[in-house]
């Protein structure tokens, strides 16, 4: 099977090197593209000295069309979604993969470790949550964005939403078409946002993304 991972990307020049790097190291992985989302920074230079595919997007469109444009044109069985910000930790994305390429899942959710510092107080979690379960599925990582399925599937739901709603959109898609979503726990850590204004923000929009998506996606 022909695994291709996708990296979309937003300002993370110093730790996107270091995530490509350990995503090569996933044996299973036979190219990856990196969706360069109109950053501002030295993001697309290190993604080109990375000798990776990229996509180069002159405009920030988010996370969500960021994906809908990498896909596009790709030859692969499966895929698997990787943030920028992963670091050395991205290798630990094989304990997505091998469930999917083992036939156990149709779609593998990484579940983080605890985060190390304070965040918010759960309510855009909580939120995605219990949109998930609705469908019938109990889900302690519905923002995870580290993910992998199987092309199948990825063509079935597209396309994603944008902004912060595409991971609960994805898993209520699926779920509905009947596909397998699993958890799996992995040692993955990436750039957390704080009890600051900054972080609380991100929060708030992310708040008000999900409950978007989850609107919705119930009135299809």
């Amino acid at each position: 099977m022909r695994v291709v991972a996708i990296v979309p990307a937003y300002n993370e020049e110093k730790r996107l090197a270091s995530t490509l790097h350990a995503i090569r190291e996933i044996p299973e992985v036979d190219a990856i593209r990196v969706v360069n989302d109109g950053s501002t920074d030295g993001t697309l230079e290190v993604a080109r000295e990375s000798g990776v595919e990229v996509v180069n997007l002159t405009t920030n469109v988010g996370k969500g069309e960021a994906i809908n444009i990498g896909v596009r044109g790709v030859p692969a069985d499966v895929f698997i979604f990787l943030d920028a910000d992963l670091g050395e930790t991205a290798r630990e994305g094989a304990k997505i993969l091998m469930p999917v390429l083992n036939g156990e899942a149709d779609i593998c959710v990484a579940k983080f470790p605890p985060p190390k510092k304070k965040g918010g107080v759960g309510m855009v979690k909580r939120l995605a949550s219990w949109g998930i379960a609705r469908e019938g599925m109990v889900c302690e990582e519905p923002l995870s964005g580290q993910r992998a399925m199987t092309s199948q599937v990825l063509l079935d739901i597209l396309p994603f939403h944008s902004g912060f709603g595409i991971e609960i959109g994805m898993t209520i898609r699926a779920l509905r078409r009947g596909y397998r979503v699993m958890e799996v726990p992995v040692q993955m850590s990436h750039a957390e946002t704080g009890r600051n204004l900054k972080g609380f923000v991100h929060r708030g929009r992310q708040f008000l993304d999900v409950a978007r998506v989850i609107l919705a996606e119930n009135r299809r």
